[in-house]
């Protein structure tokens, strides 16, 4: 590579890639000739030399930037043109990172400080705070991004049809002490009462028998059902631990989860109506919480669909026995996957959590459905300064796996610590990025064929032999020009070692495309005419000092040429920035 680096010739080389009539005709040589792993080097210069001479490879000449005159500018996270400009191309971040936001993180000042520390995503949890807290939050983080010109997308996260406490006699976390009684119960009361815990289902107990076991967020607390009283229950505290607001409740008996079927919808009028509030205040994302099959996800996608002017992505979160029986066709169904180790934990055995979530990964990386990896992630930051060792090499392990993103949950939203915490999940990530680059682990993913027409078969072969050939060349950048971000998309599910600059025109596109490995969303004006999206781009980039001449870039597009004969169009290039 450094050979064509310092090649004295003029001219790059440029892969087009010519439409099939027939779907069967597309195979592995779409390029016309393999693409060797080894010996890169050499085709390149056979290339320059003008010793290749074949029906789809041919010669082209080198993009000349100048110096822009243009006071445009490319609408791109500041942390990210900050790290770019300082690290380089391959210094750059691929982990998304999420960061909930509550009580300890909500005012501007705060919300600014995870921006610039790298939150690409802000979840805000429906089963806290009122709307009108949660309007706040989110009119902060708007105007953070158009004032001070960061990239945060908003994603809330429904609360579900579930079993949750409703009041536990403090204002926010409580310490259950071992031994202590606790009545537990589903009469509505003002205020709070000491040692009683109100619940949100006046059924919560049916079924429910002395010597249970009730297990508090999965096994933050766990208490023994000593005596039912009517509805309610008697328990006494016997592993003591931390007591949230609105915490979540399981019953467990002789080591066995006791299901039960409760009858009630996915979604709740609540949430229905928490919805229609995130209609209102154009969230990017919405977390759609106990999903249990794919219809419910098509139901809420209809109904956003119909009701909202922008696209709004839904995520499933899978955190149930159902939802693991039928995670294909509710990750088919869906934007995207959350996997929910906490409620997920209290229905599988532990010891399964590690290969489930890995499962989950893989199929969502065929799926190309970008997931996020969520609960306990650095949980001992809640309340202390340093994270566990055994915590980092959890987060290790799903930036090994290649989760699109990681969350934090009650380390950001009530925890003393939760700019720290997001450091550790940058630093971390970054890290194992670079060994996982260094060790050459990222193998090609041996994908199926997603698309269904000619074009969508198309689209997958050239951002499939488009990664690879990122790979094997070297080039600094991958740039694609796309309008709803499903070459982006593609091209991160190959998980290439060049970060992947994604120029759209949408601003949901922008958002959405936050949640992808990889992917640098830029919203940029573009125009029908392909090459000159490609020099302005470039020429905006080096005139902020991103892109210097010298890099290479290999440039894919999805737009429709303005004309049939445009060479960027279903088409690879490499372009060298002089």
């Amino acid at each position: 590579m450094a050979a064509a680096r310092t090649a004295s010739s003029a001219l790059t080389f440029h892969t087009s890639i010519l439409a099939k009539s027939q779907r069967g005709r597309l195979n592995k040589k779409i390029f016309g000739l393999p693409v060797p792993v080894n010996g890169v080097s050499r085709n390149v210069k056979q290339v320059k030399k003008g010793a290749i001479r074949h029906g789809v490879v041919r010669a082209v000449a080198e993009v000349s930037v100048k110096e822009s005159e243009s006071l445009d500018l490319l609408g791109m996270d500041v942390v990210a043109e900050g790290e770019l400009r300082e690290k380089g191309f391959l210094g750059m971040r691929k982990t998304k990172l999420v960061c909930t936001i509550g009580p300890a993180c909500c005012s501007s000042e705060e919300l600014e400080r995870l921006a610039m520390g790298g939150m690409n995503v802000a979840r805000l949890n429906m089963c806290h705070g009122s709307r009108e807290w949660h309007r706040n939050v989110i009119r902060l983080i708007k105007k953070l991004n158009e004032q001070k010109g960061y990239c945060v997308s908003v994603m809330i996260d429904t609360e579900g049809s579930q079993i949750f406490v409703v009041d536990h006699g403090a204002p926010s976390s409580l310490k259950a002490e071992e031994g202590s009684i606790w009545l537990f119960t589903a009469k509505k009361f003002e205020g709070s009462l000491p040692f009683t815990v109100q619940a949100n289902y006046e059924g919560f107990s049916e079924g429910i028998v002395v010597g249970d076991e009730l297990v508090i967020d999965g096994g933050m607390a766990c208490f023994e059902v000593i005596e039912k009283i009517g509805n309610d229950l008697r328990c006494k505290c016997t592993d003591s631990g931390l007591f949230l607001p609105r915490a979540k409740l399981s019953f467990w008996r002789e080591g066995v989860l006791v299901e039960r079927n409760y009858g009630l919808p996915t979604l709740s009028a609540k949430d229905w109506a928490d919805v229609d509030f995130g209609i209102s205040e154009g969230v990017d994302l919405i977390a759609m919480s106990f999903v249990n099959d794919a219809d419910s996800v098509k139901h809420l996608k209809d109904y956003l669909s119909s009701n909202s002017d922008k696209s709004i992505r839904v995520l499933a979160k899978i955190e149930s026995l159902d939802s693991l029986q039928k995670l294909e066709e509710i990750a088919e169904a869906s934007d995207g996957i959350m996997v929910a180790r906490g409620d997920l934990g209290v229905e599988i055995p532990l010891e399964q959590i590690p290969t489930v979530q890995e499962e989950i990964t893989r199929i969502c990386r065929q799926l190309n459905k970008p997931v996020i990896v969520a609960s306990q992630l650095l949980e001992s930051m809640v309340e202390y300064p340093t994270p566990t060792r055994a915590e980092v090499a959890d987060v290790s392990e799903a930036v090994r796996q290649y989760a699109d993103a990681l969350m934090l949950s009650g380390e950001s939203a009530i925890g003393l610590y939760g700019q720290k915490a997001l450091s550790v999940l940058r630093m971390v990530s970054s890290r194992m990025e670079l060994w996982s680059r260094e060790e050459n682990r990222q193998t090609n993913l041996r994908t199926h064929q997603l698309g269904e027409s000619l074009q969508e078969c198309i689209a997958e072969e050239i951002c499939n032999s488009a990664a690879e050939m990122a790979n094997n060349l070297g080039v600094d950048a991958i740039f694609v020009y796309t309008k709803h971000g499903e070459m982006a998309s593609l091209l991160s599910r190959n998980r290439p070692h060049s970060p992947i600059f994604a120029f759209t025109s949408d601003t949901t596109t922008q958002m959405a495309l936050n949640l992808q490995w990889g992917v640098s969303p830029v919203l940029v004006d573009l125009s029908d005419d392909m090459e000159d999206n490609i020099s302005k781009t470039i020429e905006l980039m080096q005139t902020k000092a991103m892109i210097k001449a010298g890099d290479f870039v290999l440039v894919v597009s999805d737009l429709t040429p303005a004309r049939a004969s445009s060479s960027a169009f279903q088409s690879i290039q490499v372009r060298t920035v002089v």
